[in-house]
């Protein structure tokens, strides 16, 4: 089987090479990761997320922030029942909610899109494996990630906090005193993902999409796929965790949206 394209390409807005954020030996042993200037341009935000004596406090801070700034509306519909289609404003928890329900979504292609403007990694598969830069996939793929009706309001700015939100609650909230978190993805295959090596049959790296899917809940994982995929993820490759915002709706699975490389991985099948 041939490489993704989810190896490293270009540049990215973290300050270190793209090569080694997606590599065995950061994941092994992370350093800090910060999407540049936005901690800068957002003080105010990460000033109410210091007096935040729990998720709940932050996740309330943070909605107030994003409503401010970002103008967002959540109980806006884009139809009233009247078949008036009124407008509506990108949101970051549009594109999440989109994730939760569908990582092939178009609302997952703008989220993969993201993480390769800012961590510099190209998707390995969108609906289905990407094999080259350029083939029907990856048009495919660019269609959906380009498609103005989620490019407004910012969104890719929305994103940046999103991300950097949820480094500053996991490091200062629920793992002030951890490095990694361990995940578990269950799988029927290995699509989505490349084998970049073998050490037995429980023992590979695995070369994960530039982003997916895991939860803390190993019995969750269990539910997606007879094939159990164990990573210890570190923290600054996690872009979110549905846990880390009390007002999203769909919390029960503990999900973690992890950003990919190249990962130890232990497998497990029934």
């Amino acid at each position: 089987m041939a490489a993704p394209v989810s190896l490293p390409h270009g540049t990215n807005l973290v300050g270190l090479p793209t090569g080694l954020i997606a590599s065995v030996g950061f994941n092994d042993e992370p350093a800090p990761l910060h999407i540049s200037g936005v901690r800068e341009m957002n003080d105010p935000l990460f000033e109410m997320l210091a007096r935040a004596e729990d998720v709940a406090d932050a996740s309330d801070a943070f909605l107030k922030y994003m409503v401010a700034v970002y103008g967002l509306d959540f109980s806006q519909q884009s139809d009233d029942g009247d078949g008036i289609r009124r407008p509506f404003r990108s949101s970051f928890l549009r594109l999440l909610l989109g994730w939760g329900y569908d990582s092939s979504s178009p609302e997952a292609a703008v989220l993969k899109g993201w993480v390769e403007s800012r961590f510099g990694l190209l998707p390995g598969y969108h609906r289905e494996a990407i094999g080259t830069v350029g083939d029907t996939a990856f048009l495919a793929y660019i269609e959906e990630r380009m498609a103005s009706g989620f490019h407004t309001n910012s969104i890719f700015s929305q994103l940046d906090l999103v991300y950097e939100y949820a480094q500053w609650v996991l490091a200062n909230l629920v793992y002030p005193e951890e490095s990694h978190v361990r995940l578990y993805r269950g799988v029927d295959g290995f699509h989505e993902h490349h084998i970049v090596s073998r050490f037995d049959r429980h023992h590979f790296i695995l070369r994960l999409n530039s982003l997916s899917s895991f939860t803390t809940d190993r019995w969750v994982a269990d539910c997606f796929g007879h094939t159990i995929l164990t990573v210890d993820v570190p923290l600054t490759k996690i872009l979110f965790a549905n846990t880390l915002l009390t007002f999203f709706p769909l919390r029960s699975e503990r999900e973690f949206w992890v950003i990919g490389g190249d990962y130890r991985v232990s497998v497990e099948r029934d």
